[in-house]
């Protein structure tokens, strides 16, 4: 291995446009993390990377996983297992409203 991230990979939850949280009925949804989007970002250019971490032993955690490893990132070092994948609620910014994040990520895996 080329890099190895360490850290955690969340689920997140977009408003579409820029709708506050409040005033949308549905999300986009995709993964990220610091650590997870650093070696997605690094397999795209082909180096040898991967990612350790914890996700949960149930759909979304393997969706989570399955996401980065279309990338290439070597996902070996990952563990399964607890009881949830941390989530972030994101709402885009806009010109006279600054970009805001909830996070809920209590006991995550």
């Amino acid at each position: 291995m080329k890099v190895v991230t360490f850290g955690e990979i969340m689920l997140r939850l977009k408003t579409p446009e820029n709708l506050r949280i409040m005033q949308s009925d549905g999300f986009e949804a995709s993964y990220g993390g610091a650590e997870a989007n650093v070696a997605v970002s690094l397999a795209m250019y082909e180096d040898q990377c991967a990612f350790v971490s914890k996700v949960p032993n149930n759909p979304v955690g393997m969706s989570a996983l399955s996401e980065i490893r279309y990338y290439g990132v070597n996902t070996d070092y990952l563990v399964r297992g607890g009881d949830r994948l941390g989530i972030y609620f994101f709402e885009k910014g806009s010109d006279i409203r600054s970009t805001n994040v909830v996070y809920d990520r209590a006991f995550s895996a």
